[in-house]
């Protein structure tokens, strides 16, 4: 048995749910309203769209969604993660936040330098290897390789991702934190 269409209590009630539920941002809730639409049908008069828009409308009048926080907090999020500023950056932007508040919102360089040495501490990359770099050159090179790589898919800068791996110690990486916080 398909399931019912969509009517426009419904489709309040659901809305109100969702920012009950999660911390997020108009695009998001727009999204999620429209995917259920899609999935269900329309069974009221009119455009659903614009009953959608009217919705997260007022929802955001409401203070309900508020996407300057939500970038903040989702930023923050990903730096504690050690994500880069690429990857905080892509993430707001699928959350449909506006360009602006994504300027605003963006880490500065020792805060990204931080979450540069997060990450590697949480993966075991660089000078806070788990085990150590071997003596062949193709295998430690093999393995650099590999660790630029993983530092870039997480959105850091290559010369972040460098500055950490080549790091000599933890020390010295912390150190290089600390050089962008003096600044």
């Amino acid at each position: 048995m398909a399931p019912k269409p969509l009517d426009s209590a419904r489709i309040e009630e659901m809305a109100l749910a969702y920012v009950a539920r999660f911390a997020t941002s108009a695009g998001r809730l727009e999204d999620y309203l429209l995917r259920k639409l899609r999935e269900r049908g329309w069974a009221d008069e009119g455009p659903p769209e614009a009953k959608v828009a009217a919705i997260v409308g007022r929802h955001v009048e409401l203070g309900h969604i508020d996407d300057e926080s939500y970038a903040r907090m989702k930023t923050g999020s990903l730096l504690r993660r050690g994500m880069g500023q690429r990857r905080i950056a892509q993430a707001l932007g699928q959350a449909g936040i506006d360009e602006d508040i994504r300027a605003e919102v963006m880490p500065h360089e020792a805060a990204a330098r931080e979450a540069a040495l997060a990450y590697a501490r949480r993966r075991g990359l660089g000078p806070f290897a788990r085990r150590a770099m071997p003596d062949d050159p193709m295998e430690r090179r093999a393995r650099r390789e590999k660790e630029i790589a993983a530092m870039l898919r997480a959105g850091h800068a290559m010369g972040a991702a460098r500055a950490v791996l080549e790091a000599a110690d933890p020390q010295a990486a912390q150190d290089w934190v600390e050089e962008a916080r003096e600044e």
